[in-house]
């Protein structure tokens, strides 16, 4: 599983690294440049209000099917005909609640036309989820590798044309990005599910109601965790819209945003080990096979990304947001320098996030895995009563950067608590020199990063650097381990 894990991930980081930063720093930066800081955090605050309620799109379906095609291969053509019906009955009760929600916190009719278009993404985004589920619970890595860029490669190709086609006489408009994704989801969505009908050997949709309240119970945890989660990572950018009068609502979120989008590409990263450990991890738990290797390699990688990823982000903060945001037409210097010190003052804390929300990818999959959902839930709704009580304090007083120390604290806290309950579990081997040698890294990753801003070049120059040196510190303290990666690749 080890040798199958490291394969399957190569070919998914290959991919994804090839398309989605060029997706997030490339056309969703360049839309964001475009349409302004208010607009765009005008349709962000909607984005993330629409996905406070995804649960209701999935219930925890697609979690609970990836596991359980897993386990139990011959289940795909059963599950299949019943569950699309599921999901088509599920989309309308999403857009029922979706919507009432938004006319109760008092959204005026632009909003909700953005609204509903957003909305309508979401349910193509989840069923091509759901669609992908399937294909990854047939350990068909290599399909879902592709299929998990294809949406992005289509985007990426209208909104180019719309963005610098010169084919358009207006301004690029928001509700323009907005299309270009639907177009691209219908079309991902077709080809997924071309291949999982032949995969299942589908013939004909079937209404099954003891099916479909079995589903619901069995996936009801998954649900709880799905929307607890969704609550806890998205309801940010929300209360900043809510909370603040005005347009200082949209504008704050629109600096949280730019701040948000380099955590955005780096969790890309973290979100693909989880995509391969969750079949993986299923599987060698009902074959009673020990997972703690495998929880150690792909920890051991992905701490390692991260913390150089985080740590040396922080160092730089100010410069990389000045490198992706240039001052608009409209702004004068003193207004865009404040907008870009708002910014890298609150991107520092959220880069952070990325150690403890890696940590997450890593040990809540292998709960999720395991069915500890009681457990799981407990520690995710915790963390999200602790981010909300945070946000409604700090928000009025530090505007986004109060919403960045909440979501700081929470993700460290939750990290904590999912390792502890996953050594009282699994009942793993304490690995003392392990973990001295993970905290002389980190000391060595912030003491590189204090180094190398000392140096006299380019501070693109100074980050190259230190980015090499860090991965030399992290091989030097066999954090990664060149011969063994390629020892497993080659076992058969």
């Amino acid at each position: 599983m080890q040798r199958k894990f490291l394969t399957n991930l190569a070919l998914l980081l290959s991919l994804n690294l090839l398309i989605k930063p060029f997706w997030i720093l490339g056309i969703d930066r360049s839309v964001q440049n475009i349409v302004g800081v208010e607009d765009y955090g005008f349709y962000f605050a909607l984005f993330n209000f629409s996905f406070l309620f995804n649960i209701l799109l999935d219930f925890g379906i697609t979690n609970f099917n990836n596991k359980n095609i897993a386990q139990h291969n011959h289940l795909l053509n059963k599950y299949f005909s019943s569950i699309v019906i599921m999901k088509l009955i599920l989309a309308v009760v999403y857009f029922i609640v979706t919507f009432s929600f938004g006319l109760i916190i008092g959204y005026n009719p632009e909003q909700l036309k953005l609204l509903a278009l957003v909305g309508f993404n979401q349910f193509l985004l989840s069923f091509i989820l759901y669609l992908r589920s399937n294909i990854s619970g047939l350990l068909l890595f290599k399909t879902d590798s592709f299929l998990s860029v294809l949406d992005r490669v289509l985007m990426i190709i209208i909104c180019s044309v719309l963005l610098w086609g010169n084919v358009t006489k207006t301004t690029f408009r928001i509700e323009w990005f907005v299309y270009a994704q639907t177009a691209a989801y219908v079309l991902t969505a077709l080809i997924a599910l071309s291949i999982v009908i032949k995969k299942a050997a589908f013939k004909k949709l079937k209404w099954n109601y003891p099916f479909f309240i079995m589903i619901i119970k069995q996936s009801f945890p998954f649900a709880v965790l799905v929307l607890l989660m969704t609550f806890y990572n998205r309801v940010d950018t929300v209360l900043i819209e809510r909370i603040l009068p005005g347009s200082l609502g949209d504008q704050q979120s629109g600096v949280y945003a730019q701040a948000y989008r380099l955590l955005d590409a780096s969790n890309m990263i973290a979100f693909l080990f989880a995509i391969l450990l969750l079949p993986i991890f299923s599987r060698m738990i009902k074959m009673k096979e020990s997972v703690e290797q495998i929880v150690k390699l792909s920890f051991t990688l992905l701490i390692t990304i991260s913390v150089i990823v985080g740590i040396g982000s922080c160092f730089c903060n100010f410069e990389l947001m000045e490198l992706l945001y240039p001052a608009h037409a409209d702004e004068t210097i003193i207004i865009y320098l404040e907008r870009i010190h708002q910014s890298g003052s609150v991107f520092i804390l959220i880069i952070l996030g990325f150690i403890p929300i890696s940590t997450t990818y890593v040990f809540g999959t292998l709960l999720t895995a395991n069915g500890s959902l009681k457990a799981l839930n407990f520690i995710t709704a915790s963390g999200m009563l602790v981010s909300l009580c945070l946000n409604f304090i700090l928000i009025p007083k530090l505007l986004a950067l109060g919403s960045a120390y909440a979501s700081v604290s929470s993700q460290y806290i939750t990290a904590i608590v999912q390792v502890i309950v996953v050594q009282y579990i699994f009942k793993f081997r304490i690995n003392y020199r392990y973990l001295l040698v993970l905290l002389v890294f980190v000391i060595g990753v912030i003491l590189i990063n204090i180094f190398s801003k000392q140096l006299h070049f380019n501070w693109m120059t100074n980050f190259i650097l230190m980015v090499a040196t860090s991965f030399i510190l992290a091989f030097s303290l066999k954090l990664l381990n060149i011969k063994a990666i390629i020892g497993i690749i080659k076992k058969s």
